[in-house]
């Protein structure tokens, strides 16, 4: 399911017509604008850089303003296609010499869009992933090598972490399994590596809510930080032993996260899934329950409640707020064209986390909502955002800050993720 970070639908209609024509058509998902297309974007140099654990090498597209959409998809045994849409070349462009594993490649314009063809090495397995730079209007072709280890900081096993700022270097954050075939040697096809990460769940990112200056809600004594912190632990800890998943976190320990470098790291590190931990905290302190979120444009006075709360960070604690400027109402209702597919698979797993809460953990549910969190806006993948119960509420509060409670809550997340893998990978089985 990696090809969501990249590659999204426009309608839901669409996504399951590209699940019944197998892999390679899910490969092909376009990430479509909506409206028009403006003026032609320019690319002005397509450099090369050694990732810095030395697991690979990243192509970096530098343009003179965001791609409205992009493709990319093999082509042959050891070729890649990369379709930038309504893009071409700056008049001022040189092409570079390629280097590392890349032998050769080419631009060609066509039908005003610019197509990359990428000649790969054949000496070893590579998993390539395509995507949008977090602080530039660069894209990003990230060929990691069969094996590599992730460039964040790990925490424990397979697991990474974001770091507190976003990296313009060629590095990125890949993690790419060695898989062996039956027989026990391992696959050295790049093009079949491509085929595998793109046809199951792989990654789920944990995103434990707040962090080092930013307490988040504050009851009792207790902060938000540092219960969903605990949570978000005991979750990966069963995921990682108890399903075959990689998983990624933004944060391991007590420190702040800007709300869009989450989502970018979430892109980066190619998660299929992507969990962000909050409790809540209200005026009264009869109010209780868990609630999950999407995004979505708010229905209900107290979405857009929660949603004002949890965004309110930019304002207190970032210190560049002006960037989420971009994030209003327009630009909201211009993306959901290209969202809805996503939305849809957020929505249902959301489904899924709060009837967990209600049947296994026994917790009041508010119910399934959208709003627009900034968190989740950046995250090209399903994604969803989680208050595990009110801070506010003297009986709620007691079960969230208990191991008990934390390990009930953490099963319940487990739950769901295992049963919607399970649903997904389903769909894939069925559909090749």
């Amino acid at each position: 399911m990696n090809w969501f970070r990249t590659h999204r639908s426009n309608c839901a209609d669409l996504w399951r017509g590209l699940c019944r024509g197998g892999p390679w058509a899910l490969v092909g998902l376009l990430l479509l604008a909506a409206g028009p297309a403006q003026a032609t974007v320019r690319v002005t140099d397509v450099a090369f850089s050694p990732r810095s654990d030395g697991q690979g090498y990243v192509v970096r597209v530098r343009t003179t303003a965001d791609p409205e959409a992009y493709m990319l998809q093999p082509v042959g045994e050891h070729e890649l296609k990369w379709v930038l849409y309504n893009t071409s070349l700056h008049p001022d462009y040189e092409q570079r010499a390629p280097e590392g594993p890349i032998k050769n490649y080419t631009t060609t314009q066509q039908n005003g869009h610019l197509i990359l063809r990428v000649t790969l090495a054949s000496d070893r397995a590579i998993s390539p992933t395509a995507y949008r730079d977090g602080v530039s209007s660069d894209l990003l072709l990230n060929l990691a090598y069969e094996g590599s280890a992730p460039v964040a900081e790990a925490s424990s096993g397979s697991s990474t972490t974001a770091s507190s700022s976003s990296s313009t270097s060629g590095a990125v954050s890949e993690s790419s399994p060695t898989t062996s075939p039956p027989g026990g040697t391992t696959q050295r096809d790049p093009m079949a590596a491509m085929s595998r990460e793109r046809s199951r769940l792989d990654t789920v990112v944990i995103d434990p809510g707040h962090g080092g200056k930013d307490p988040g809600a504050v009851a009792f004594g207790l902060y938000e930080k540092d219960i969903v912190l605990n949570v978000a632990h005991k979750l990966g800890d069963y995921i990682e032993n108890r399903l075959d998943l990689e998983v990624a976190y933004t944060r391991t320990d007590d420190r702040f996260i800007a709300l869009e470098e989450r989502g970018h790291f979430a892109n980066r590190v190619g998660g299929d899934l992507f969990i962000s931990l909050h409790a809540n905290a209200f005026q009264s302190s009869d109010v209780q329950g868990t609630e999950t979120y999407f995004l979505g444009r708010s229905k209900t006075d107290a979405a857009r409640r929660v949603m004002k709360q949890e965004n309110s960070v930019v304002r207190e604690y970032e210190e560049n707020p002006d960037r989420y400027d971009e994030y209003n109402a327009e630009a909201f209702v211009k993306g959901e064209l290209f969202l809805s597919a996503s939305m849809q698979f957020s929505e249902e797993f959301a489904s899924i986390v709060q009837n967990q809460f209600k049947e296994r953990v026994k917790r009041r549910s508010r119910g399934v909502h959208q709003a627009g969190f900034y968190v989740l806006w950046s995250a090209s993948m399903p994604s969803v955002l989680v208050e595990l119960g009110y801070l506010t509420n003297r009986q709620e509060s007691r079960f969230l800050n208990s191991d008990r409670g934390q390990t009930y809550l953490a099963s319940a997340l487990f739950r769901a993720v295992r049963k919607y893998k399970n649903q997904y990978n389903k769909g894939i089985v069925s559909s090749e």
